[in-house]
């Protein structure tokens, strides 16, 4: 049973490839189409990269590392707040900068939460 579930996540991670690579395709059609490339497209773009690096460490290892969500989500709110328009309350921008502040800090957390510099004991002695 957990082998067919294991190549059920397998076949859906090809296929996010795969839809991935193809919305890759067609952004860089629509911009040589306007010949222009906004900031947006290029942050778009580099959400479909971090897609693609997070399907990559997913085949190799077998589990998501969590940082490339969060990376893939400060970069999805940044868009966001570029994409926004002059009419728009303010009081978005406040909250969508909170946002990518709490989600850089948490990336930040995990990248060190077994660093040897916060000497953190992770040891599971004495709990039960």
């Amino acid at each position: 049973m957990s082998n067919t579930i294991r190549n059920i996540q397998l076949t859906a991670v090809f296929i996010l490839l795969i839809s991935t690579v193809i919305a890759f395709i067609i952004e860089m059609k629509t911009m040589y189409d306007n010949q222009t490339i906004t900031l947006a497209d290029l942050l778009l773009m580099f959400i479909y990269i971090e897609v693609i690096g997070l399907v990559k460490s997913y085949w190799e290892t077998r589990a998501v590392r969590i940082t490339y969500p969060l990376v893939i989500a400060i970069t999805a709110l940044a868009r966001f707040i570029i994409l926004q328009d002059k009419e728009s309350d303010p009081t978005n921008l406040i909250y969508i900068s909170l946002a990518i502040l709490i989600v850089a800090i948490s990336t930040v957390i995990i990248k060190f939460r077994n660093s040897k510099y916060l000497k953190i004991d992770n040891s599971r002695s004495g709990k039960l």
